[in-house]
């Protein structure tokens, strides 16, 4: 879930310690911050960092935080059985 203005639904393509793009159909402003929520992972405060037809790209502060929040949102990705 990504929340901006208003809270919209989003779906992880890419994720590291330093940022991550979003299939969303949400477009915040450039620069504009941002909370990306994660249903394993947890939140974790972003910048966009730029704006695609399918999705944004966000930026992290990395750090201890970002990295955890990197590490359990593909932990609990690949816990998923594959459909």
């Amino acid at each position: 879930m990504l929340i901006a203005d208003h809270p919209a639904p989003a779906a992880l393509r890419e994720i590291s310690a330093t940022g991550a793009f979003l299939e969303t159909n949400a477009r915040p402003p450039l620069g504009s911050a941002v909370e990306l929520h994660h249903p394993e992972a947890g939140a974790i405060d972003a910048v966009v960092h730029s704006l695609a037809d399918d999705g944004i790209a966000l930026s992290f502060a990395c750090g201890e935080a970002s990295m955890a929040f990197a590490l359990a949102a593909i932990a609990a990705d690949m816990s998923r059985p594959a459909a």
